[in-house]
């Protein structure tokens, strides 16, 4: 197996078909999780002022210390899970008072991975991945989308998957 990958998880529920997805994809050992229904994540205000639960930095402080991280989410009504939008929307906080940990993400390699109800990923899907990627100067790398009836299926995309992952995962 290649070197750990951070995973946000970031779906409704705990044992959620992204989480079934997850596993078979990076088994338990192959990557670690952080799921983003374990922390307290305030909305973006403009403010800047959070509750002093809020747990952004925290979350902020552990994607830091990896050089690939996976963003897993279901596919919710043609859209990222409505959690994974509320970090994507806090990663304001980074490019204008937090700036110092803006600038550590450059270099990062990003994957999506998205589970859903249809054959294919609705158009569009993986641009805000992709974009957010760019302005940050992390490296979006790819997608893997597994319809949510097939997560149980032997499918030789999963094994293409979990090679490109690991030809693309740097070794820290």
């Amino acid at each position: 197996m290649c070197s750990k990958a951070l995973i946000i998880l970031a779906s409704a529920r705990k044992e959620s078909d992204t989480a079934k997805l997850v596993t078979r994809l990076f088994g338990t050992e192959g990557a670690d999780l952080l799921n983003l229904l374990d922390y307290n994540l305030s909305h973006y205000r403009y403010e800047a002022d959070y509750p002093s639960d809020d747990q952004f930095n925290l979350i902020m402080e552990r994607m830091q210390q990896y050089d690939q991280l996976v963003f897993a989410t279901p596919v919710y009504w043609y859209a990222m899970s409505g959690l994974l939008k509320v970090l994507f929307d806090r990663l304001t906080d980074i490019v204008t008072i937090r700036k110092e940990i803006g600038r550590s993400m450059q270099g990062k390699q990003t994957f999506l991975v998205a589970v859903g109800a249809d054959e294919a990923l609705p158009q569009g899907f993986e641009m805000p991945f992709k974009l957010t990627s760019d302005y940050l100067a992390m490296d979006f790398k790819g997608t893997y989308y597994c319809k949510n009836s097939e997560i149980n299926v032997k499918d030789d995309k999963a094994d293409l998957f979990k090679q490109f992952f690991c030809t693309n995962n740097k070794t820290r």
